[in-house]
């Protein structure tokens, strides 16, 4: 009885997370990227990144978003810590190892071509228009 108190008490955050009605201006750009020059390791990592991390949200959000080395680990941090995320410790490393990569390789030769991350409040504010 205890647990499914406790199942029906988080099911609402499970599906708030599993579910992202809000379109950032990283949602409309590219979905895919030509991981095809990229070491073995960083193209299985892409894989991963790719199934885990369209689960919640389009997969074009990170593809298209500028962060920095710290962002980037806060930002699969907290990935990992939601609800029904399935991301486990060796896939968060693989993620963070793959955007890291992907950041220094593709995004810092032209960062013009990619938006910058939000911050919380202004997702916020995108959620209330």
């Amino acid at each position: 009885m205890k647990i499914l108190i406790r199942i029906m008490m988080l099911m609402p955050l499970g599906l708030l997370a599993q579910t992202s009605n809000i379109v950032l201006p990283q949602d409309k750009g590219p979905d895919k990227i030509d991981v095809s020059g990229y070491p073995a390791p960083t193209q299985a990592a892409y894989k991963v990144f790719s199934s885990k991390c369209s689960k919640c949200h389009t997969i074009a959000r990170p593809i298209n978003t500028m962060m920095k080395r710290d962002e980037w680990e806060r930002y699969v941090k907290r990935m990992m810590h939601k609800p029904n995320s399935g991301i486990g410790d060796n896939q968060g490393k693989q993620i963070f190892d793959f955007l890291v990569y992907d950041q220094t390789t593709r995004k810092d030769k032209d960062p013009k071509a990619f938006f910058p991350a939000l911050s919380d409040e202004e997702i916020e504010k995108l959620k209330k228009q």
